[in-house]
Protein backbone atom coordinates (compact mmCIF):
# COMPACT_ATOMS: atom_id res chain seq x y z
CA UNK A 1 0.00 0.00 0.00
CA UNK A 2 1.39 3.21 -0.99
CA UNK A 3 2.36 5.52 2.18
CA UNK A 4 2.85 9.06 2.13
CA UNK A 5 3.00 12.14 4.46
CA UNK A 6 -0.04 14.56 4.02
CA UNK A 7 0.50 17.66 5.37
CA UNK A 8 1.87 19.15 8.38
CA UNK A 9 -1.37 18.72 10.46
CA UNK A 10 -1.64 14.36 9.26
CA UNK A 11 -0.53 11.37 10.86
CA UNK A 12 -0.40 7.89 9.55
CA UNK A 13 -2.16 5.28 11.64
CA UNK A 14 0.13 3.17 12.45
CA UNK A 15 -2.73 -0.50 11.97
CA UNK A 16 -4.52 0.11 8.96
CA UNK A 17 -6.55 -3.19 9.47
CA UNK A 18 -7.82 -3.92 12.61
CA UNK A 19 -10.21 -7.09 13.75
CA UNK A 20 -13.43 -6.06 14.52
CA UNK A 21 -15.54 -6.49 18.32
CA UNK A 22 -18.75 -6.82 19.00
CA UNK A 23 -19.64 -4.09 22.00
CA UNK A 24 -22.28 -5.69 24.28
CA UNK A 25 -25.65 -4.28 24.49
CA UNK A 26 -27.41 -1.39 22.75
CA UNK A 27 -28.46 1.70 25.40
CA UNK A 28 -32.60 2.41 25.06
CA UNK A 29 -34.34 5.50 25.02
CA UNK A 30 -37.67 6.55 26.43
CA UNK A 31 -40.02 7.29 23.30
CA UNK A 32 -42.30 10.47 23.27
CA UNK A 33 -43.72 11.86 20.79
CA UNK A 34 -41.71 14.71 21.30
CA UNK A 35 -38.70 12.88 20.14
CA UNK A 36 -40.17 12.43 16.76
CA UNK A 37 -38.74 16.60 15.84
CA UNK A 38 -35.25 14.67 16.51
CA UNK A 39 -35.39 11.49 13.78
CA UNK A 40 -32.22 12.38 12.43
CA UNK A 41 -30.36 13.34 15.32
CA UNK A 42 -30.10 12.21 18.28
CA UNK A 43 -32.21 13.88 21.51
CA UNK A 44 -31.34 17.60 22.40
CA UNK A 45 -28.84 17.55 25.32
CA UNK A 46 -28.80 19.94 28.03
CA UNK A 47 -25.57 20.26 28.75
CA UNK A 48 -23.40 23.38 26.62
CA UNK A 49 -21.09 21.89 24.53
CA UNK A 50 -17.59 22.98 24.65
CA UNK A 51 -14.79 22.82 22.15
CA UNK A 52 -11.86 20.98 23.81
CA UNK A 53 -10.55 17.08 23.40
CA UNK A 54 -11.67 14.22 25.74
CA UNK A 55 -9.79 11.83 23.31
CA UNK A 56 -12.00 8.86 23.05
CA UNK A 57 -12.34 6.41 19.82
CA UNK A 58 -14.79 3.69 19.06
CA UNK A 59 -14.13 0.29 19.73
CA UNK A 60 -14.19 -1.00 16.24
CA UNK A 61 -12.75 0.04 13.73
CA UNK A 62 -13.39 -0.02 9.79
CA UNK A 63 -10.82 -2.33 7.94
CA UNK A 64 -10.02 -0.35 4.75
CA UNK A 65 -9.91 -1.63 1.13
CA UNK A 66 -6.88 -2.10 -0.90
CA UNK A 67 -5.65 1.27 -1.69
CA UNK A 68 -7.00 3.21 1.03
CA UNK A 69 -5.03 4.72 3.90
CA UNK A 70 -6.54 6.36 7.24
CA UNK A 71 -5.11 9.40 8.67
CA UNK A 72 -5.70 11.58 11.14
CA UNK A 73 -6.23 15.37 10.57
CA UNK A 74 -5.19 17.77 13.75
CA UNK A 75 -7.56 20.60 13.83
CA UNK A 76 -6.30 24.03 15.48
CA UNK A 77 -8.07 22.76 18.79
CA UNK A 78 -5.78 19.92 18.97
CA UNK A 79 -8.38 17.50 18.39
CA UNK A 80 -7.67 14.85 15.62
CA UNK A 81 -10.54 13.99 12.78
CA UNK A 82 -10.36 10.97 10.60
CA UNK A 83 -10.49 10.85 6.92
CA UNK A 84 -10.08 8.23 4.80
CA UNK A 85 -8.30 8.92 1.84
CA UNK A 86 -8.00 7.10 -1.48
CA UNK A 87 -6.07 8.66 -4.27
CA UNK A 88 -6.49 8.01 -8.36
CA UNK A 89 -5.16 5.28 -9.76
CA UNK A 90 -1.70 5.52 -11.29
CA UNK A 91 -2.94 4.54 -14.73
CA UNK A 92 -5.43 6.95 -14.51
CA UNK A 93 -2.71 9.79 -13.29
CA UNK A 94 -1.48 8.98 -16.13
CA UNK A 95 -4.10 8.59 -18.96
CA UNK A 96 -5.66 12.19 -17.39
CA UNK A 97 -2.30 13.61 -17.24
CA UNK A 98 -4.10 17.14 -19.43
CA UNK A 99 -6.68 17.47 -17.44
CA UNK A 100 -6.21 17.18 -13.19
CA UNK A 101 -9.93 16.70 -11.79
CA UNK A 102 -10.72 18.38 -8.61
CA UNK A 103 -10.30 16.15 -5.51
CA UNK A 104 -13.41 15.58 -3.86
CA UNK A 105 -14.34 15.80 0.16
CA UNK A 106 -17.33 13.54 1.55
CA UNK A 107 -19.72 14.58 4.55
CA UNK A 108 -21.20 11.75 6.42
CA UNK A 109 -24.94 12.45 8.05
CA UNK A 110 -26.33 11.10 11.69
CA UNK A 111 -24.82 7.52 12.78
CA UNK A 112 -22.53 7.66 9.92
CA UNK A 113 -18.94 8.24 9.90
CA UNK A 114 -16.45 8.09 7.25
CA UNK A 115 -16.90 3.88 6.27
CA UNK A 116 -19.74 4.87 4.50
CA UNK A 117 -18.47 6.54 1.97
CA UNK A 118 -15.18 3.96 2.01
CA UNK A 119 -17.28 1.03 0.76
CA UNK A 120 -18.11 2.17 -2.49
CA UNK A 121 -17.94 5.68 -3.56
CA UNK A 122 -14.18 5.98 -2.40
CA UNK A 123 -12.93 2.89 -5.21
CA UNK A 124 -15.30 3.71 -7.44
CA UNK A 125 -14.47 7.45 -7.84
CA UNK A 126 -10.76 6.96 -7.53
CA UNK A 127 -10.43 4.91 -10.55
CA UNK A 128 -12.46 7.20 -12.17
CA UNK A 129 -9.67 9.74 -11.40
CA UNK A 130 -10.88 11.73 -8.68
CA UNK A 131 -8.65 12.04 -5.74
CA UNK A 132 -10.89 10.98 -2.73
CA UNK A 133 -11.14 11.92 1.02
CA UNK A 134 -14.27 11.43 3.51
CA UNK A 135 -14.15 12.80 6.44
CA UNK A 136 -15.42 11.49 10.11
CA UNK A 137 -16.78 14.64 11.86
CA UNK A 138 -16.07 14.60 15.64
CA UNK A 139 -17.58 12.36 17.81
CA UNK A 140 -18.03 9.67 15.25
CA UNK A 141 -15.71 7.12 13.66
CA UNK A 142 -12.12 7.30 14.71
CA UNK A 143 -12.29 10.97 15.33
CA UNK A 144 -11.76 12.43 18.31
CA UNK A 145 -14.76 13.65 20.69
CA UNK A 146 -15.24 16.91 22.26
CA UNK A 147 -15.81 17.71 25.89
CA UNK A 148 -19.91 17.74 26.62
CA UNK A 149 -22.72 16.38 25.27
CA UNK A 150 -22.65 17.19 21.39
CA UNK A 151 -20.33 16.89 18.58
CA UNK A 152 -20.73 20.66 17.62
CA UNK A 153 -22.78 22.82 15.88
CA UNK A 154 -23.34 23.88 11.61
CA UNK A 155 -20.50 26.11 12.34
CA UNK A 156 -18.02 24.26 14.10
CA UNK A 157 -18.38 21.20 11.66
CA UNK A 158 -18.31 23.22 8.48
CA UNK A 159 -15.39 25.13 9.94
CA UNK A 160 -13.50 21.83 10.77
CA UNK A 161 -14.29 20.37 6.75
CA UNK A 162 -12.56 23.95 5.60
CA UNK A 163 -9.21 23.63 7.90
CA UNK A 164 -9.19 20.61 6.30
CA UNK A 165 -9.23 21.89 2.92
CA UNK A 166 -7.30 24.74 3.85
CA UNK A 167 -4.70 22.33 5.13
CA UNK A 168 -4.07 19.52 3.26
CA UNK A 169 -5.77 20.49 -0.87
CA UNK A 170 -5.01 23.89 -1.36
CA UNK A 171 -2.08 23.48 -3.89
CA UNK A 172 -5.03 21.25 -5.66
CA UNK A 173 -8.16 22.53 -7.94
CA UNK A 174 -10.67 23.47 -5.42
CA UNK A 175 -12.77 20.22 -4.19
CA UNK A 176 -16.18 19.42 -4.57
CA UNK A 177 -18.17 18.40 -1.16
CA UNK A 178 -20.46 16.12 -1.22
CA UNK A 179 -22.90 15.83 1.88
CA UNK A 180 -25.40 13.45 2.55
CA UNK A 181 -28.66 13.60 4.65
CA UNK A 182 -27.09 15.82 8.12
CA UNK A 183 -24.38 15.96 6.17
CA UNK A 184 -25.76 17.60 3.23
CA UNK A 185 -27.23 20.39 5.92
CA UNK A 186 -23.20 21.26 7.20
CA UNK A 187 -22.22 21.17 3.26
CA UNK A 188 -25.29 23.97 2.53
CA UNK A 189 -23.48 25.80 5.64
CA UNK A 190 -20.18 25.96 4.46
CA UNK A 191 -21.43 26.94 0.62
CA UNK A 192 -23.13 30.13 1.98
CA UNK A 193 -20.51 31.18 4.16
CA UNK A 194 -18.46 30.42 1.20
CA UNK A 195 -20.49 32.97 -0.87
CA UNK A 196 -21.28 35.77 1.51
CA UNK A 197 -17.72 35.46 2.72
CA UNK A 198 -17.90 34.74 6.53
CA UNK A 199 -14.89 34.04 8.26
CA UNK A 200 -14.29 30.88 10.22
CA UNK A 201 -14.46 30.34 13.68
CA UNK A 202 -11.01 29.18 14.14
CA UNK A 203 -8.19 31.11 13.82
CA UNK A 204 -6.06 28.97 11.44
CA UNK A 205 -7.91 30.64 7.79
CA UNK A 206 -9.25 33.83 7.58
CA UNK A 207 -12.18 33.01 5.18
CA UNK A 208 -13.85 29.20 3.95
CA UNK A 209 -11.78 27.92 1.30
CA UNK A 210 -13.17 28.28 -2.43
CA UNK A 211 -14.64 24.98 -3.67
CA UNK A 212 -15.40 23.67 -7.44
CA UNK A 213 -19.48 22.40 -6.73
CA UNK A 214 -21.21 21.05 -3.32
CA UNK A 215 -23.29 17.81 -3.59
CA UNK A 216 -26.59 17.73 -1.74
CA UNK A 217 -27.17 13.44 -1.32
CA UNK A 218 -30.50 12.48 0.48
CA UNK A 219 -29.93 15.93 2.20
CA UNK A 220 -31.76 17.69 5.25
CA UNK A 221 -33.76 20.66 3.36
CA UNK A 222 -32.21 24.06 4.19
CA UNK A 223 -35.13 24.51 6.70
CA UNK A 224 -34.35 21.59 8.21
CA UNK A 225 -36.76 18.29 9.69
CA UNK A 226 -39.10 19.93 11.07
CA UNK A 227 -41.43 20.03 7.84
CA UNK A 228 -40.62 16.50 7.25
CA UNK A 229 -41.69 16.05 10.69
CA UNK A 230 -45.22 17.41 10.23
CA UNK A 231 -45.72 16.18 6.91
CA UNK A 232 -45.01 12.45 8.24
CA UNK A 233 -47.62 13.31 11.24
CA UNK A 234 -50.52 13.87 8.71
CA UNK A 235 -49.94 12.36 5.94
CA UNK A 236 -48.04 9.00 6.95
CA UNK A 237 -48.32 8.60 10.52
CA UNK A 238 -47.39 4.74 10.43
CA UNK A 239 -44.10 5.87 8.52
CA UNK A 240 -43.77 8.60 11.12
CA UNK A 241 -43.93 6.11 14.19
CA UNK A 242 -41.23 3.87 12.47
CA UNK A 243 -39.03 6.58 11.96
CA UNK A 244 -39.50 7.61 15.39
CA UNK A 245 -39.06 4.49 16.90
CA UNK A 246 -36.04 3.93 14.43
CA UNK A 247 -34.07 6.99 14.65
CA UNK A 248 -34.84 8.92 18.16
CA UNK A 249 -35.79 5.35 20.13
CA UNK A 250 -32.27 3.80 18.37
CA UNK A 251 -34.04 1.00 17.45
CA UNK A 252 -32.88 0.59 13.83
CA UNK A 253 -29.61 -0.57 15.82
CA UNK A 254 -31.76 -3.89 17.08
CA UNK A 255 -34.04 -4.86 14.43
CA UNK A 256 -32.72 -5.84 10.92
CA UNK A 257 -35.77 -5.36 9.38
CA UNK A 258 -36.48 -1.69 10.64
CA UNK A 259 -32.43 -0.76 9.86
CA UNK A 260 -33.62 -2.17 6.44
CA UNK A 261 -37.10 0.02 5.99
CA UNK A 262 -35.23 3.38 7.57
CA UNK A 263 -32.12 3.42 5.33
CA UNK A 264 -32.03 0.74 2.42
CA UNK A 265 -33.85 -0.99 -0.43
CA UNK A 266 -36.13 -3.82 0.53
CA UNK A 267 -34.00 -5.61 -1.70
CA UNK A 268 -30.84 -5.77 0.45
CA UNK A 269 -29.43 -8.96 2.00
CA UNK A 270 -29.35 -9.16 5.97
CA UNK A 271 -25.66 -10.04 5.87
CA UNK A 272 -25.22 -6.46 4.40
CA UNK A 273 -27.67 -5.04 6.51
CA UNK A 274 -26.39 -6.51 9.52
CA UNK A 275 -22.89 -5.42 8.83
CA UNK A 276 -23.69 -1.83 8.34
CA UNK A 277 -26.11 -1.96 11.43
CA UNK A 278 -23.30 -2.79 13.68
CA UNK A 279 -20.65 -0.43 11.76
CA UNK A 280 -23.37 2.65 12.43
CA UNK A 281 -23.81 1.08 16.47
CA UNK A 282 -20.37 2.71 16.75
CA UNK A 283 -19.98 5.42 14.44
CA UNK A 284 -21.95 7.94 16.58
CA UNK A 285 -20.83 8.48 20.43
CA UNK A 286 -22.37 11.62 20.66
CA UNK A 287 -25.39 13.58 18.77
CA UNK A 288 -24.22 15.74 15.56
CA UNK A 289 -26.34 18.83 16.88
CA UNK A 290 -28.06 20.29 20.18
CA UNK A 291 -31.18 20.06 18.10
CA UNK A 292 -32.71 22.67 19.62
CA UNK A 293 -30.03 25.00 18.98
CA UNK A 294 -29.73 23.76 15.29
CA UNK A 295 -33.83 24.34 14.22
CA UNK A 296 -33.55 27.96 16.27
CA UNK A 297 -30.51 28.98 13.58
CA UNK A 298 -32.64 27.38 10.42
CA UNK A 299 -32.98 28.20 7.75
CA UNK A 300 -28.97 28.29 6.36
CA UNK A 301 -28.41 31.71 5.00
CA UNK A 302 -29.11 31.51 1.42
CA UNK A 303 -25.60 31.95 -0.95
CA UNK A 304 -25.73 35.90 -2.10
CA UNK A 305 -23.91 34.39 -5.11
CA UNK A 306 -24.87 31.30 -7.37
CA UNK A 307 -20.97 30.97 -8.42
CA UNK A 308 -20.79 27.57 -7.00
CA UNK A 309 -23.29 25.16 -9.26
CA UNK A 310 -25.22 22.69 -6.85
CA UNK A 311 -26.22 19.07 -7.74
CA UNK A 312 -29.24 18.20 -5.45
CA UNK A 313 -29.31 14.17 -5.49
CA UNK A 314 -32.82 12.40 -4.10
CA UNK A 315 -33.70 8.79 -3.96
CA UNK A 316 -37.15 8.06 -5.32
CA UNK A 317 -37.31 5.32 -2.10
CA UNK A 318 -36.11 7.51 0.69
CA UNK A 319 -37.96 6.56 4.24
CA UNK A 320 -36.52 9.65 5.60
CA UNK A 321 -36.48 12.61 3.19
CA UNK A 322 -39.72 12.94 1.40
CA UNK A 323 -40.13 14.47 -2.14
CA UNK A 324 -41.27 17.63 -0.60
CA UNK A 325 -37.97 17.64 0.65
CA UNK A 326 -35.87 17.32 -1.78
CA UNK A 327 -37.94 19.93 -3.97
CA UNK A 328 -37.10 22.51 -1.39
CA UNK A 329 -33.62 21.86 -1.62
CA UNK A 330 -33.84 22.46 -5.64
CA UNK A 331 -35.42 25.57 -5.26
CA UNK A 332 -33.56 26.80 -2.82
CA UNK A 333 -30.24 26.89 -4.82
CA UNK A 334 -32.02 27.06 -8.23
CA UNK A 335 -31.21 23.44 -8.74
CA UNK A 336 -33.41 20.94 -10.70
CA UNK A 337 -33.27 17.56 -8.20
CA UNK A 338 -32.34 14.40 -9.82
CA UNK A 339 -34.15 11.64 -7.82
CA UNK A 340 -33.00 8.42 -8.97
CA UNK A 341 -35.48 5.15 -8.88
CA UNK A 342 -34.15 1.87 -7.16
CA UNK A 343 -32.41 3.47 -4.14
CA UNK A 344 -32.97 4.31 -0.69
CA UNK A 345 -31.70 7.03 1.62
CA UNK A 346 -27.92 5.70 1.75
CA UNK A 347 -27.88 5.70 -1.50
CA UNK A 348 -23.98 5.37 -1.52
CA UNK A 349 -24.14 1.87 0.50
CA UNK A 350 -27.21 0.70 -1.15
CA UNK A 351 -27.78 -2.04 -3.42
CA UNK A 352 -27.90 -0.11 -6.34
CA UNK A 353 -25.35 2.58 -5.03
CA UNK A 354 -23.55 2.53 -8.73
CA UNK A 355 -26.61 4.34 -9.91
CA UNK A 356 -26.21 7.51 -7.90
CA UNK A 357 -22.39 7.16 -8.35
CA UNK A 358 -22.79 7.25 -12.07
CA UNK A 359 -25.32 10.18 -12.25
CA UNK A 360 -22.36 12.72 -10.01
CA UNK A 361 -19.63 11.17 -12.37
CA UNK A 362 -21.45 12.60 -15.09
CA UNK A 363 -22.29 16.33 -13.66
CA UNK A 364 -18.72 16.22 -12.49
CA UNK A 365 -17.42 15.18 -16.33
CA UNK A 366 -19.64 18.21 -17.87
CA UNK A 367 -17.54 21.72 -18.06
CA UNK A 368 -20.70 23.90 -17.44
CA UNK A 369 -20.29 22.29 -13.80
CA UNK A 370 -17.54 23.18 -12.81
CA UNK A 371 -14.81 25.66 -13.29
CA UNK A 372 -12.26 24.91 -15.74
Amino acid sequence: MRIEKFGEEIVLETQLSLSFSEKAGASRTRMATSSLVSFLCLSSPKTKFRPMAALNKSSRTYELKKGQTRLYHKLPSGLKMEVIEQRKEKDERRRRSEKENPPLVFVHGSYHAAWCWAEHWLPFFSSSGFDSYAISLLGQGESDEPLGTVAGTLETHASDIANFIESNLSSSPPPVVIGHSFGGLIVQYYLANISNKQPLVTEATNAYPDISGAVLVCSVPPSGNSGLVLRYLFTKPVAAFKVTLSLAAKRFQTSIPLCRETFFSSAMDDHLVQRYQDLMKESSRMPLFDLKKLNASLPVPKPKENSTNVLVLGAKDDFIVDDEGLKETGRFYDAEPVCIEGVAHDMMLDCSWEEGAEVLLYWLSKPRNLPA
